[in-house]
């Protein structure tokens, strides 16, 4: 799940929705990973994924940093526009997948977006049905859970969606029942090695801002005092901009930073503003930018 941050939206326009799904497609071809099903609202998504040996983080990153991206420069704005880092949920196929498929194909139905499930462009439910092209969602996978023969696993497929209609708000597809992690029994839970490493992996919470700064200035090999000095050093400034990219991103505020590093609020935050903007033209810069949170997610 990726949310607009603050709830804010997310897709302006019918083409922001394709082009997001060109991002997704071109990450399923570039990481390997299977869609089994999705829903694109107007403030947030939500997928169903099944990743092989590239780590979710590096995915979801991937996709939520180029749509950002796409979304700055095309309507003349800086900053997030994802709510912080997203909330994955692993869960128990053989008891929850088909159920948390009809819940996010319902969405757009159960939100009073669309008077059906047929009238909403913007998810997997047409695909499943055969109405709708879609290379890069795999349906086969569930369809056979329904019958070996396609045509009758689509009309049992539809059976099923459409007998959801009445569900409501089901908690545990947005928080799991298993430490906020994990939608499964007690069985399934056993079976998960280093469960409570694999706890926090998925959802790290926002790192503290003394966490924040250690680690940015080990990664970029100064130390902490050079941030906090009096001085006029290029790199110190960049790098105080990047940790309040990063810090603001995850609800901090400018102000914090400035405080932290005993500099003028004012200059700071036209720094990152700065920095804001060249991000949207530096590719390099937006490569070193994602390298650094690979290493934060790790």
């Amino acid at each position: 799940m990726l949310r607009g941050n603050d709830g804010q939206t997310i897709f302006f326009d019918p083409k922001d929705y394709s082009s997001f799904e060109q991002l997704v497609a071109e990450g399923v071809e570039r990481f390997q990973y299977q869609i089994h099903a999705y829903c694109w609202m107007p403030n947030h998504v939500h997928m169903v994924v099944e990743v092989t040996g590239i780590p979710l983080s590096k995915i979801i990153q991937n996709l939520s940093f180029r749509y950002t991206r796409w979304i700055n420069k095309r309507e003349n704005r800086i900053g997030h526009l994802f709510q912080g880092r997203y909330k994955a949920i692993l869960i128990d196929v053989d008891n929850y997948l088909l159920e948390l498929i009809r819940y996010i194909h319902l969405n757009p139905v159960r939100s009073n977006l669309a008077n059906s499930l047929d009238d909403y462009r913007w998810s997997a439910h047409k695909a499943y049905l055969g109405k709708a092209k879609c290379d890069w969602l795999s349906t086969d996978w569930v369809l056979r859970r329904f019958n070996r023969k396609k045509s009758e696993a689509r009309k049992a497929y539809q059976r099923f969606v459409l007998s959801g209609l009445d569900e409501k708000y089901r908690k545990e597809f947005h928080t799991g029942n298993k430490g906020g992690v994990v939608l499964g029994d007690d069985e399934f839970v056993i079976k998960i090695p280093e469960f409570g490493k694999l706890k926090c992996q998925i959802n790290k919470l926002p790192l503290e801002l003394a966490q924040l700064s250690e680690k940015v200035c080990i990664y970029f090999k100064v130390p902490e005092s050079l941030l906090k000095d009096d001085n006029r050093i290029r790199l110190a400034s960049k790098i105080r901009s990047i940790i309040a990219l990063e810090f603001t991103g995850h609800s901090g505020s400018i102000r914090q930073v400035a405080d932290y590093f005993g500099r003028d609020i004012s200059t700071l935050s036209r720094q990152l503003a700065n920095l804001k903007l060249k991000i949207m033209t530096d590719e390099y810069l937006q490569q070193e930018i994602q390298a650094l949170r690979n290493y934060l997610t790790q």
